[in-house]
């Protein structure tokens, strides 16, 4: 559909590379942004992790992740608001415009107060966020993810929760690995019109084994990608990072030198 001038390489993606790897990987294959994790960026040291993506002439789409709100007690809960304003810290200090939120999950069986907790926790992240220009996503994960990762599964409900506040500094990221089996999922793009902030790409593999692991090269799966893009464009997002998001073994073992060819084939195949 268009060049690679919107393609992000997501750092999960090559999980089994150090962060100067994938931006030495992404220079010398001409991708323009990655996507950090903040696991690789607690081993490499922010001031050497902005050198080194500043040096390779590689723009920051996002950083993941923020959130994990819910906890058990109102002493944790504080601590993990403190971790997140420490991640916005790191998303101003990269450059990166997002800071991605997976939400959380609840600490026991009670899901409604989990999402409480994440609204609460949100709302008390957004007056730092906003003092240093960063967005906060939220990004709804597959209802399979509910008991573990995060209690928000819906655009639905993640564009309720964004809408409590200013757009300028909460919105929403579709991921199309989390979202593409909703029957609601392109009337909820068209209604977070202006709340759009990331756009995900991967694939569904059938069978599905692990659901974690499940992500596949855009192509291998069943996902309307085209489609999804087409609505998050119309919705607003014609600009932004498109970012290639995918835990997979075979992908991670995949050496950089084969994989980022392959996945600048696909993204302009099939996304």
């Amino acid at each position: 559909m268009d060049s690679i001038t919107r393609l992000s390489l997501n750092q999960i993606t090559t999980e089994r590379a150090s962060l100067g790897e994938t931006v030495d990987a992404c220079a010398r294959h001409g991708v323009p942004y990655v996507a950090v994790w903040r696991h690789k960026l607690a081993e490499t040291g922010v001031g050497r992790a902005v050198r080194l993506i500043r040096d390779a002439g590689i723009r920051v789409s996002s950083l993941c992740r923020g959130g994990m709100f819910p906890a058990a007690t109102a002493a944790e809960r504080a601590a993990r608001i403190e971790d997140n304003r420490r991640a916005v810290d790191d998303a101003a200090a990269l450059g990166a415009d997002v800071l991605i939120l997976v939400c959380g999950a609840a600490p026991d069986k009670d899901i409604a107060a989990a999402r409480r907790m994440v609204a609460d926790g949100i709302t008390e992240l957004v007056p730092y966020a906003q003092k240093r220009g960063i967005r906060l996503g939220i990004e709804p994960l597959h209802p399979a993810f509910a008991a573990e990762r995060s209690c928000i599964t819906t655009l639905r409900e993640a564009r309720c929760l964004a809408e409590r506040f200013d757009p300028a500094t909460v919105g929403i990221v579709a991921d199309v690995y989390h979202i593409w089996w909703d029957p609601e999922v392109f009337d909820e793009i068209a209604r977070a019109a202006g709340r759009l902030v990331g756009f995900h790409v991967s694939d569904w593999l059938v069978p599905v084994g692990n659901v974690l692991m499940n992500r596949g090269v855009m192509g291998d799966g069943v996902i309307e990608l085209r489609a999804l893009r087409a609505a998050v464009e119309q919705a607003g997002y014609a600009a932004g990072p498109i970012e290639v998001e995918i835990m997979n073994e075979a992908v991670w073992n995949t050496p950089l030198d084969t994989l980022l060819p392959l996945i600048k084939e696909r993204y302009l195949a099939c996304v």
